[in-house]
């Protein structure tokens, strides 16, 4: 009951506190849409889910001494299946063979019932019963390779009835469905060797963003998720065996216990994610195992319980039994946690295994970025390119986060003030180098020359640093709606067996139709709860235009919100909170939770027929939702807007700052880019727009109007009366039943609007 219990718990505290809950998640996003892509291939080439007919098998290649892998790239093997590669073979099985193994004929059709013929003799009214004689036949059995057989006997697949007096042929009864018939299968075999892959499978995640200050940029994390981005068992409350991580064949025929061969790694609990338990019912755990090839065996060499997250560990494993020593030896990492989602997170790095080492040794020596570069706007991951490029001045950031780790032991990391790297910046997709941004050492290094008198690296140290590329403007001449930038980072520090890889990140800087906070990458789930709860993001753009509506980034928890309702809504700023409503969903037009599939899976939800809700200066976007249960919306913990993260639970009347660090991923989509590819005209200067809120309502309504000429607005019932007219923008239906009006105003009157009155 572990998980769910925790789970319960949060939410309670929740209710009690702040009213505000962040959650794990329960699907992998990322790697569903990479699966549903490969599942589209393999389903072309599969006949049956059940059966080896159409699949692969790989044998893979062996690898030599050292294997190392610090994650800064992918790794695993790829699997082609691909039936026109020449190396590829096949084999094919039949059904059913006879004693000799030779495949019976293909029409031929048996039964496992033993059937017979029965002759009634009408002189007597006597009856005989004859089995028929049996054929001994082998069967294969399909799920599985290797195929096996199994003897089994079978008889013709049908019934004979006679009567000895009668002038008529026996009579014969066919038994539908015969289960002994011939069928085959085919399997093919291929060998894959893409050199510089280590791994043989795919179960654990490889991800630059779930650990916390990682020695180098990549980790491999195992949690809860498979291999398809879906929970290994959902909904459950147990604990299992989850994601395994197993290394290639590694050949050591040729050494000794002698070679002092040992196996290195860093390991982190928890990191950005969810902790596993540490306590002694649930056994959370990550272990390592060694492949006894005689024994067909794998055996226990390590393991860690869980725990709250920590600076990564450093693992010095020896290999000694001589039951190793064989051309075919492998290792491989698994963890054992909650099987219902992101759960119980462990993540690993600077996998190493090597010769002539000792307990002594070093895990690495190496000097490494963590995280790629997120963004180099201020404030912003993304913003609209039109927004940008008419007005570039002073958007650029000067706190630009970087994030290093100097692993050597002994210092050796040695900074020039001077030169410490340099971001780079090109145009995507022309490769035009657009500028260099010089980075400071001291500054990476946070040099204080009256606590650290030599601004070198110290040894096993990380440092966060912030800088200043206010110097640097994307060049806003570029013509199109979108742009695309790569941010190359370097830096540069000169040590002696330094792995390079490590020094240099990429990451792309997107000009879209929105603008963003968030990385693309949701680590937890977040959202206010309680009926009628509101959830507000503040923005505030570069200039003035109209907002259509948001992308969310919905994700999966462990409640499915996907049936549950909220109304997409519009805020202005009231002295750095949501204020009056700018706009909010009709009744008829309530939105539904989606999750879409894949990295940056946001799903667009839209105004109203499309509607531009005008905004200039600070404004707020979000929901008002009608359930009680938090509505997990994706909260990017890489990147900390929560200081714009408002929620309020009394309708609006009093707001709550976000208390958890993280950005919650709803972008806002303004119009401008995307008036051509749906259609919109902007408002003329002799039409008016009317946003009229709340609707429904309990009979008060606000309207906002386009028109900055003085206006009178009409009300109708549904009998097409007048009933009231005002020149006041607030609506007052208290005194009419409930049901639906229609509102039109003075400056055009070819417009109607609807409003509904029900509470």
């Amino acid at each position: 009951m572990k998980k769910l219990v925790l789970i319960v718990f949060l939410i309670i505290v929740g209710q009690a506190f702040s009213q505000e809950v962040i959650q794990p998640i329960t699907h992998n996003v990322e790697l569903i849409k990479q699966h549903e892509l490969k599942a589209k291939k393999q389903s072309a080439i599969q006949k049956s889910t059940n059966s080896i007919d159409s699949t692969f098998i790989y044998t893979v290649d062996t690898l030599t001494l050292p294997v190392f892998d610090d994650f800064s790239k992918n790794r695993i093997q790829e699997y082609s299946e691909d039936f026109s590669d020449p190396t590829v073979t096949s084999q094919v099985f039949y059904k059913l063979l006879d004693e000799n193994d030779n495949p019976i004929a293909q029409n031929a059709v048996f039964t496992s019932q033993q059937t017979f013929r029965r002759t009634f003799n009408t002189d007597d009214n006597t009856a005989t019963t004859t089995n028929f004689t049996g054929t001994t036949l082998k069967k294969a059995d399909f799920s599985e390779y290797p195929v096996q057989y199994t003897t089994v006997t079978g008889f013709p697949p049908y019934y004979i009835f006679d009567t000895i007096g009668v002038p008529d042929t026996p009579d014969t009864v066919w038994i539908v469905g015969p289960d002994l018939v011939q069928d085959s299968a085919r399997q093919f075999f291929g060998h894959a060797a893409t050199p510089g892959k280590i791994w043989m499978d795919d179960h654990a995640y490889h991800n630059y963003r779930f650990a916390k200050d990682p020695w180098s940029i990549g980790v491999m994390t195992f949690d809860g998720i498979d291999r398809k981005g879906y929970p290994y068992q959902m909904g459950t409350t147990l604990a299992g065996y989850a994601d395994y991580l197993t290394s290639k064949p590694i050949n050591l025929s040729n050494s000794s216990p002698g070679d002092s061969i040992y196996l290195s790694f860093l390991y982190q609990k928890q990191g950005l994610g969810d902790a596993p338990e540490a306590t002694s019912q649930n056994h959370d755990s990550l272990i390592v195992e060694f492949y006894d090839v005689m024994a067909q065996k794998w055996r226990w060499q390590w393991s860690t319980t869980g725990g709250t997250v920590e600076e990564f560990k450093h693992v010095h494993i020896p290999v000694t039994n001589p039951a190793y020593f064989t051309d075919a030896f492998q290792f491989r990492f698994k963890n054992y946690g909650g099987l219902s989602g992101a759960l119980d997170h462990y993540h690993i790095d600077y996998v190493h295994l090597r010769d002539f080492s000792g307990y002594q040794d070093t895990l690495v020596e190496d000097f490494a970025i963590s995280y790629p570069t997120v963004s180099l706007l201020k404030d912003f991951t993304s913003v609209p390119w039109d927004h940008y490029k008419n007005n570039s001045s002073g958007k650029m950031a000067t706190d630009v986060s970087l994030v290093v780790r100097n692993s050597y032991l002994n210092g050796g990391a040695n900074i020039s003030s001077a030169n410490g790297g340099k971001i780079n910046i090109f145009h995507s997709p022309d490769g035009t180098l657009e500028g260099t941004i010089n980075l400071n050492g001291q500054a990476i290094v946070n040099y204080n020359p009256t606590t650290q008198p030599i601004p070198d690296y110290q040894p096993r140290t990380t440092y966060h640093s912030q800088h200043d590329v206010s110097s640097f403007q994307y060049n806003e001449t570029k013509v199109g709606d979108y742009q695309t930038f790569i941010i190359e980072t370097i830096v540069s520090v000169p040590v002696g067996s330094n792995y390079q890889p490590n020094d240099t990140t990429y990451s792309e800087q997107v000009f879209s139709n929105y603008y963003s906070y968030d990385d693309g990458s949701a680590e937890l789930a977040y959202g206010p709860q309680g009926a009628q709860s509101r959830l507000a993001i503040q923005y505030t753009p570069y200039q003035a235009d109209s907002v259509i509506g948001a992308y969310i980034h919905f994700v999966p928890t462990v409640n499915n919100v996907t049936n549950k309702l909220f109304l997409l809504t519009i805020w202005d700023d009231n002295n750095g909170q949501p204020g009056e409503v700018l706009y909010e969903d009709g009744s008829f037009n309530l939105r539904q939770p989606s999750y879409g599939y894949g990295k940056n899976s946001f799903v667009m939800y839209l105004t109203e027929d499309t509607m531009r809700v005008p905004v200039s200066g600070t404004f707020y976007i979000g929901w008002r939702q009608l359930d009680a249960l938090s509505l997990g919306v994706g909260l990017d913990r890489n990147t900390d807007q929560h200081d714009k993260t408002f929620y309020s639970l009394d309708g609006g009347a009093t707001w709550s700052q976000s208390e958890f660090e993280g950005s919650v991923m709803i972008r806002p989509i303004f119009s401008t880019s995307l008036n051509a590819h749906l259609g919109i005209n902007p408002v003329q200067k002799n039409e008016t727009s009317l946003t009229i809120y709340p609707n429904p309502s309990n009979g008060i309504f606000n309207i906002l109007s386009s028109s900055n000429q003085p206006e009178e607005f009409f009300v109708y019932n549904t009998m097409g009366t007048l009933i009231l007219s005002t020149t006041e923008q607030r609506i007052d239906l208290g005194d009419h039943p409930n049901g639906i009006y229609f509102v039109k105003t003075s400056s055009d009157l070819s417009k109607t609007y609807k409003v509904i009155k029900a509470k």
